[in-house]
C-alpha cells in the first residue's frame, strides 16, 4: 500500500511540474510558429492543461480500467468547476468580458448533453467515441475560424499579456516541450499503476478512484493557472482555461479512452449521479458568466456556491462508497 501510495504522490508532484513545462513550450513553439495569439489561448493552452487527463484515462483504458478512464474526464470537469473556479472566483472574483469565452459555453452545455446521449444505455461503444472525436475536430475547426475571425478579444490580449511574460527563445521552448511531453507520459503511468493497485486493495472501483484522487491530481495544472491568472487581472484566461479544458475532455480524453477500450456495463451512478453533476456545475456557470442585467461575472458569493455543491457531491461520493 505503502509503495502504491508513494507511486501517486510521485506521479502527481511529476504530473504537475511537466503540465506546466508543456503547456509553456507548446504556447512559445506556437508564438514562433506564427499562430495567431487567440488561437494559442483557446487551442493550444487548452490542449496543454487537457493533457495529463488525456495520457491518463488512455493508459488506464490500455490497462483495462475505461472506468477510471470516464471518472477521470466527468471528475475533472467537475473539479475544475467546483473547486477550481469556486476557489478561484473567493481569491478573486472573475469577470468575464471575452465573446469567444461566452460563445464557448453554450457548447460546452451541448457537449455534456452529447456525453449523456451517447452512455444513456450504461456503455461507451467504440461507434460511441468516434462520435465524440469527430465532434472534437469540430471543435477545432470551430476555434480556428472564430480565432482567426475575432479582433481584440479581451482572451487575445491576456493571452499577449502572459506570453511576453515569459521570454524564451525557439530552442529552449522547444526543449521544454520535448521534456514536459516525455515526463508527463513516464508520471501519467506511475499514477496510473498507483491508483488502479490501491483501488483493489481497497476494494473501491475505478470509477470512484477516477472520479476522486484521479480526478483532482491531473486537475492540479488547471487549479495553478487558473489562481495565478486571476490575481493578475487575466479573467478570462481564469475561465477560459476551465472551459476549454472541460470541452477537450468530454470530447478527446473520453473519446480517445473509448476508441482504445469500449466501455460496456457503466455503473448507471456515471450518468445518474456524476453527469448530473458536471452538467449542474456546468449550467451554473453558463448563468454566471452570461449574468442577468450586469456583466457577466463570479463573484466571491457564487464561488463559495459551486466550492459548496462540489463539497456535496464529494460527500455523496462517500456515501456511495460506504454503503
Amino acid at each position: 500500500m505503502i509503495t502504491f501510495v508513494l507511486a501517486i504522490l510521485c506521479g502527481f508532484a511529476l504530473l504537475i511540474w511537466s503540465a506546466d513545462r508543456f503547456v509553456d513550450g507548446a504556447a512559445v513553439s506556437a508564438k514562433y510558429a506564427g499562430m495567431p495569439t487567440l488561437l494559442i489561448g483557446m487551442v493550444v493552452v487548452g490542449f496543454g492543461t487537457s493533457a495529463p487527463e488525456m495520457l491518463v484515462s488512455a493508459m488506464a483504458a490500455a490497462d483495462g480500467s475505461p472506468e477510471l478512464a470516464l471518472g477521470n474526464a466527468v471528475g475533472s470537469n467537475i473539479v475544475n468547476i467546483g473547486l477550481i473556479l469556486g476557489l478561484t472566483a473567493i481569491i478573486s472574483p472573475i469577470v468575464v468580458h471575452s465573446t469567444i469565452v461566452k460563445k464557448e459555453l453554450p457548447l460546452l452545455l451541448l457537449v455534456s448533453i452529447l456525453l449523456a446521449v451517447l452512455i444513456w444505455d450504461n456503455s461507451l461503444t467504440r461507434f460511441d467515441a468516434i462520435v465524440l472525436l469527430l465532434g472534437f475536430l469540430a471543435f477545432i475547426g470551430w476555434s480556428i475560424f472564430a480565432a482567426l475571425k475575432s479582433k481584440n478579444d479581451t482572451l487575445q490580449n491576456d493571452v499577449e499579456q502572459e506570453l511576453s511574460a515569459q521570454p524564451m527563445s525557439l530552442k529552449a521552448a522547444i526543449t521544454w516541450l520535448v521534456i514536459g511531453l516525455i515526463v508527463l507520459i513516464a508520471s501519467s503511468r506511475l499514477l496510473v499503476w498507483g491508483a488502479v493497485n490501491i483501488a483493489e486493495l481497497m476494494g473501491i472501483s475505478d470509477l470512484i478512484i477516477g472520479l476522486t484522487i484521479v480526478a483532482l491530481g491531473t486537475s492540479l495544472p488547471e487549479l495553478a493557472a487558473s489562481v495565478v491568472a486571476a490575481r493578475k487581472g487575466e479573467h478570462d484566461i481564469a475561465i477560459g482555461n476551465v472551459i476549454g479544458s472541460n470541452m477537450f475532455n468530454i470530447l478527446a480524453v473520453t473519446g480517445i479512452a473509448g476508441v482504445i477500450a469500449p466501455a460496456v456495463n457503466l455503473s448507471s451512478d456515471l450518468l445518474m449521479r456524476d453527469w448530473l453533476a458536471m452538467f449542474s456545475l456546468t449550467l451554473c456557470l453558463l448563468v454566471f458568466a452570461y449574468g442577468y442585467r450586469r456583466t457577466g461575472r463570479i463573484n466571491r458569493v457564487e464561488g463559495v456556491g459551486l466550492l459548496l455543491v462540489y463539497c456535496a457531491y464529494n460527500t455523496w461520493l462517500l456515501f456511495s462508497v460506504s454503503n
